[in-house]
């Protein structure tokens, strides 16, 4: 459900690919080809002469149906994917699904119109639209992100139709429309710099405990704390609240707290032609406080010095003190 949710939001930073009925049925031939050569080499003392295949919902199901016309000796579709002899998809994106059928359908052979787990998928890096899940619309895709916030809120065993939840999938897909607005924002617009004042500005500039919200990748949850930021000026100054502005562009995304850390730095080294870059992070997450290990409490610290914080121990000392 999660993963749904996801790969919707993600739907707006993705280039949008309308498949053609046509294309579609064309792919379903060749997912027939390779069942049909793989029906090819079974024993011939099946109690049936056709190969039965599974839809795997809800793509899937039209995927099945697409793959069944294709057939040249025939197949049956079946609703009971313990009858099946083979497992039908309409794509594998990340292979979450794949996995799962495997782990507990492992004699039978999982096929998709469209494998992004292969690296010469043609789709790769595109959001695919299939012509079953167009709306009237071409721009609108079928399943929303409040219709997936519903289903989430249903597989939990919540009541949808509850007064208190009844806008709860609209104030959801808002949230994290903010939350992750990062993505669409280009950093470079905030680096507003100025040479006037950056005169004789030849030691450290430390922007101390910016505050800062992000989501872990892994499970989706919150984690936060504070970033110290330290620069050497190299005839450029940056302003200071673009600082905090450059540091949430990189934070309203699925992250991780090294990976933050390390595109704050590099983008500041790089925007500034700083003589030298500096960032610490302290953050606590929820992914370790509020489920698993169930820590509270604790923080993690992560740095990324370049340039002369890098190469200078003093300097690199100097500001660690200042930072910690």
């Amino acid at each position: 459900m999660v993963l749904t949710l996801l790969f919707t939001l993600e739907n707006d930073l993705k280039t949008k690919h309308y498949l053609e009925q046509s294309t579609a049925e064309d792919l379903a031939r060749k997912v027939w080809l390779i069942i049909e050569d793989n029906w090819s080499k079974r024993p011939k003392d099946y109690s049936y002469q056709q190969p039965k295949i599974y839809g795997v919902p809800r793509g899937g199901v039209s995927a099945a149906y697409l793959v069944k016309n294709a057939s040249f000796i025939g197949c049956s579709v079946t609703l009971n994917v313990d009858k099946a002899d083979y497992i039908i998809d309409d794509i594998i994106d990340s292979g979450a699904t794949k996995k799962r059928y495997a782990e507990t359908n492992p004699d039978k052979l999982f096929l998709a119109l469209i494998d992004k787990t292969d690296e010469f998928c043609e789709y790769l890096g595109e959001w695919v639209v299939f012509p079953w899940e167009r709306a009237e619309d071409a721009d609108a895709p079928t399943e929303t992100i409040e219709e997936n916030v519903t289903r989430i809120l249903q597989y939990i065993g919540e009541d949808v139709k509850r007064g208190g939840l009844l806008d709860t999938p609209k104030r959801v897909a808002k949230a994290w429309g903010e939350w992750c607005s990062g993505y669409n924002e280009d950093v470079k617009q905030h680096f507003k710099t100025f040479e006037d004042g950056s005169e004789g500005c030849d030691e450290m500039v430390i922007i101390k405990n910016i505050p800062f919200y992000s989501h872990c990748e892994h499970h989706m949850a919150p984690f936060f704390g504070t970033v110290t930021i330290g620069y050497i000026p190299n005839g450029r100054v940056l302003g200071l609240s673009k600082f905090s502005r450059i540091v949430g562009v990189f934070a309203k995304r699925l992250q991780v707290q090294e990976r933050l850390t390390t595109q704050i730095a590099e983008c500041l080294m790089e925007g500034l032609n700083a003589r030298g870059v500096g960032v610490v992070i302290n953050a606590r997450h929820m992914c370790m406080e509020s489920r698993g290990v169930c820590q509270q409490g604790s923080e993690t610290q992560t740095q990324k010095l370049l340039g002369i914080f890098k190469e200078k121990a003093d300097t690199k000392a100097e500001f660690l003190r200042v930072a910690s």
